[in-house]
């Protein structure tokens, strides 16, 4: 696996999508070239030739983004769908530029050169998906792991590996049914190094002492074969660290936890303008909203709710009603559900829309909140998450945020378990946390509000 912007993505998806950026970039050059055969160089160099089609490339990335063709579950499964998708990219393509053209007609390169570019565009994507989904299933440009140890955690991570085709990963064997005897282990490895050729080798044993074959795994090592820890190889293809089986000392020594003066400030200066320009953006909304909650029920526009930050420090969180005003008179603090009756009709548009979190922007502003960071919870719930949760404290090193890593990977949780889930990923981004990772999840969050996912 390849790190961008301290994420994990397989070899296979960056190959994926850096050969369609090649691809488009190449089609419409030669488009540009074939219909301009005598001014090409005019065209391309002059009249900004070279720039359109850098925004053709880039909107055919963000648009096959948009339609999950860079998931793995697109990669893998219902074919037909996949490339009926692939096909809605130039469509969608065609459209843009049809209607930049009618407003700016020097947008696009004369002489029908766009539109040979959208059909070459089209073959082309065709052609290196096909070639790429074959490539692929070969078994020579796969690496073959063996995974050292016997338990939950270890199977896990066979399962993972194993599901994942997009890894390019084989699992050649694990020491499931092998006994837990440092000879047993060596032999059963030694034997297996000869026979499938092991490129890498995952230790996913809970207690090592006496067990790990320590001076096999060291002449390992030296002949090439990669070692590495089971936690950081789930930490690589999940996004998230497993609190199970987590030893404060893989915390203290990991890469990362980057909390220098410096980057602190920087992040913060980050999302004091994030937060500025995207309120600039919506205050025009606010009026039509404020208007939209009055009509519906009686009671407050803004609902102001307790919430813990850095440090453990409560701060006061806003964001627009969307539930009745008595919502919690006789439950108490309590999670919404799927489908909660609190929740009004105004106030279930405003959740599907992500407008009810506008007025968190404030929050950001005043320095309560981040834009992007771990979900600020309630009191009432960080006591009685923090008694069955290991390292549930860990996420209040930082601001908290009003979109962060745990909420574009996983869904929306009301209950300990979802709360154990959300903290793994939480954690990962902690441990990681870059602009770069800010950047990549802020650009997830747009494509999450834009096709509705995940609301609640």
């Amino acid at each position: 696996m390849i790190r961008l912007f301290n994420v994990y993505y397989p070899i296979r998806t960056v190959i994926l999508l850096g050969g369609e950026a090649l691809l488009v970039w190449t089609s419409f050059l030669l488009a540009a070239w074939w219909r301009h055969p005598e001014d090409s160089y005019v065209v391309l160099n002059y009249e900004g030739g070279y720039l359109k089609i850098l925004f053709a490339t880039a909107a055919v990335l963000v648009f096959s983004h948009m339609f999950d063709l860079y998931e793995p579950a697109a990669q893998w499964n219902a074919r037909g769908e996949v490339y009926f998708r692939l096909l809605l990219v130039p469509g969608i393509l065609a459209l843009t530029f049809a209607a930049l053209a009618s407003i700016f007609p020097r947008v696009l390169m004369g002489n029908h050169s766009t539109v040979l570019g959208l059909l070459l565009v089209t073959a082309a994507l065709f052609v290196w998906r096909i070639a790429y989904a074959w490539l692929a299933q070969k078994p020579y440009l796969r690496e073959k792991v063996y995974v050292l140890g016997m338990g939950e955690r270890a199977q896990r991570l066979v399962q993972g590996l194993r599901s994942r085709a997009e890894l390019g990963v084989e699992v050649v064997g694990w020491s499931s049914n092998v006994e837990l005897k440092r000879e047993a282990l060596a032999s059963h490895l030694m034997e297996l190094i000869q026979l499938h050729g092991v490129h890498r080798v995952i230790i996913a044993m809970p207690d090592r002492r006496g067990t790990l074959p320590v001076m096999e795994m060291l002449q390992l090592r030296l002949s090439g074969v990669k070692i590495e820890e089971a936690t950081s190889w789930l930490e690589k293809i999940s996004g998230r660290i497993e609190v199970e089986n987590l030893y404060p000392s893989w915390l203290i020594f990991a890469e990362g936890f980057r909390f220098s003066p410096s980057f602190i400030l920087l992040r913060r200066a980050f999302a004091i303008l994030a937060a500025t320009v995207l309120l600039l953006m919506v205050l025009p909304l606010i009026p039509f909203i404020v208007l939209a909650i009055k009509l519906d029920s009686g009671g407050s526009v803004l609902y102001r709710q307790a919430r813990v930050g850095l440090g453990g420090k409560v701060f006061y969180c806003y964001k627009f009603r969307t539930m009745r005003q008595d919502a919690e008179a006789d439950s108490g603090p309590t999670w919404a559900l799927d489908n909660d009756p609190r929740i009004t009709k105004v106030g279930k548009f405003l959740r599907t829309a992500r407008l009810d979190e506008i007025p968190q922007l404030w929050c950001v502003l005043k320095g309560d909140m981040s834009f992007v960071g771990p979900r600020p919870e309630r009191p009432e719930f960080v006591d009685m998450l923090s008694t069955h949760i290991p390292f549930y404290g860990v996420r209040n090193a930082i601001r908290p945020g009003i979109t962060g890593w745990a909420q574009i990977r996983y869904r929306y949780g009301n209950s300990v378990e979802d709360a154990k889930e959300k903290l793994q990923y939480d954690l990962y981004y902690v441990k990681n946390m870059s602009l770069g990772l800010d950047l990549v999840i802020m650009f997830q969050t747009i494509k999450i509000v834009l096709l509705g996912r995940g609301a609640n």
